[in-house]
């Protein structure tokens, strides 16, 4: 699979400007896949040149969302919506700055019945930024 960027993310997920936290989809196996960010200056969630907390739980939340978008789209269904019901163990290393590239890693652990639990680790020039677990609720369609 060829990466999907710009335009074609918005096939994967539902958010749109001013915010959208996923610039690049890297790839997928049936459980895990590869999203990315490169963090802009004008972006919602920087603050005097960092990449505020909520950002970082955004991020990882529609990298979620472009994971299950990327699933819907090999089967040609539209990109679900999906809403955050729980973060645990969230811990944050170090607040990436403007410029910086965000590289996340999902890894689902189980979905069942419109629930995905997931981990994420967003790295930073390989240096892990942030890491938690997930869980995701999908809206039916």
């Amino acid at each position: 699979m060829a990466e999907i960027k710009g335009e074609g993310i918005k096939e994967l997920i539902p958010q749109r400007e001013p915010i959208i936290m996923v610039d690049a989809f890297y790839g997928a196996t049936e459980s895990e896949a590869d999203t990315g960010l490169v963090v802009s200056d004008d972006n919602l969630f920087c603050s005097e040149g960092c990449f505020t907390e909520p950002g970082l739980v955004e991020h990882i939340a529609q990298s979620a969302s472009a994971f299950a978008g990327y699933k819907a789209k090999i089967e040609n269904k539209p990109a679900p919506v999906g809403f955050i019901g729980e973060i645990r163990e969230f811990r944050i290393h170090f607040l990436p700055h403007t410029g910086d590239k965000l590289c996340t890693h999902i890894c689902i652990i189980t979905e069942a019945l419109g629930v995905s639990l997931l981990t994420a680790e967003t790295k930073v020039n390989g240096a892990v930024a942030a890491r938690c677990r997930m869980k995701i609720f999908i809206k039916p369609s």
